[in-house]
């Protein structure tokens, strides 16, 4: 990536800076592929970026919206979202939450149990309207990616299990408030092995023949997110792989005619458009390593404090050889690290550093703790 190096020197540090050619390029890759095949529905999944600006980029394309929480839906809205291609997850769903989405007419909440089903029946009785549902199914297909962002396991908060799928149907078509409209499922996060999609589709279609035989069938199926991006080597691969990624599902998904097919995809939209800039405090020599500290830390990026995640960091104002350096925050907490031994242009106080593909799972996980400030995100839009 290209930094306008001049203009970001002159920002206060630490801060987002978004390269909004890049999301619009991501876009449009992602509606060309999704367009090769009839009945694709992408939801840009908010939980990555709630950034207003990138949001308004992202309604630009004509992608729907997947959120998680009430703010979300709001923001979505704001941004430009319309009501009707957003869908609501989330296992806690809270009473105003729900109202808010009734209220909206949201395109479907996708729900995790029984208990969520009663309230969304009761609340939509209450308003005199009626609520598509979909219910978020656990296929018990592992993914091949880290422990804390795998979801499609039977034993875990999220979704229902495949033995009560069945009887969860059954329940809800009987409800007078709820229009029961299909099958939601999300197996995990940083997925790279189209394997693993491919094994959610055959376990799609053997629920599918499943609930046929019992006189069941689905308007639409919502195969979730999961595709994950090269965070080893952002400028070789900017764009993750959005063709194999719908071919694997238009390839090995047995669609019924008139089946709509959904998907959230939120990493791969804004992941490696996105980058931490921070500025250089100290150089600080220990006894057998070197330290560069930085006046960013946990509280602007967590991935690699919560992850152990790794992110490329890049010294964007230096030319001169390559040293070896411990790259850490000024957080009170031993695990305020970025990057241990890692090879960055030789670098002084001052100097700015990037620390790449952090679009996804960066700003909107800020918090203030030590009583730090919100980092704030630019777009190259704006510079």
């Amino acid at each position: 990536m290209n930094f306008p190096t001049q203009q970001l020197n002159n920002i206060d540090t630490p801060f987002y800076f978004y390269d909004a050619d890049l999301l619009r390029t991501t876009l449009d890759n992602i509606n060309e592929e999704a367009g090769k095949y009839d009945n694709f529905c992408v939801h840009y999944a908010v939980k990555a970026n709630a950034n207003p600006k990138l949001l308004r980029i992202i309604a630009k394309s004509g992608m729907g919206a997947d959120c998680v929480s009430g703010g979300e839906v709001e923001a979505a809205v704001a941004a430009g979202f319309p009501a009707n291609k957003i869908v609501f997850a989330g296992v806690a769903k809270a009473d105003w939450e729900i109202e808010l989405g009734l209220n909206l007419s949201i395109a479907c909440f996708n729900v995790e149990s029984l208990p969520e089903l009663e309230v969304i029946n009761e609340l939509a009785g209450n308003l005199e309207t009626k609520a598509n549902v979909a219910f978020r199914i656990n296929p018990e297909v592992g993914a091949h990616t880290h422990a804390n962002i795998t979801t499609g396991t039977a034993e875990n908060k999220f979704g229902i299990a495949m033995r009560d799928m069945t009887k969860a149907i059954r329940i809800a078509n009987e409800m007078p408030n709820v229009n029961f409209t299909g099958l939601h499922f999300h197996i995990g996060s940083q997925i790279l092995e189209m394997d693993d999609f491919a094994a959610l589709c055959q376990r799609v279609n053997e629920l599918q023949d499943q609930l046929e035989a019992e006189g069941i069938t689905l308007q639409s199926i919502n195969v979730g997110g999961g595709l994950g991006v090269d965070y080893q080597d952002p400028d070789a691969n900017p764009v993750p792989n959005f063709k194999d990624f719908f071919k694997t599902y238009a390839d090995g998904l047995k669609l019924r005619d008139g089946q709509t097919l959904h998907f959230e995809l939120g990493r791969s939209v804004v992941a490696q458009c996105g980058t931490l800039i921070t500025r250089t405090l100290y150089i600080k020599q220990g006894v057998a390593k070197q330290f560069l500290i930085v006046d960013a830390g946990f509280t602007d990026l967590i991935r690699p404090a919560l992850y152990d995640a790794y992110h490329k960091i890049e010294n964007i104002m230096s030319n001169e050889a390559e040293e070896v350096y411990d790259v850490v925050g000024p957080i009170c907490e031993s695990t305020d690290v970025f990057g241990k031994a890692r090879k960055v242009n030789k670098t002084k106080r001052g100097d700015l550093i990037a620390l790449r593909s952090a679009g996804a799972y960066g700003e909107i996980m800020a918090s203030g703790y030590n009583c730090r400030q919100l980092p704030k995100g630019w777009t190259s839009d704006e510079l």
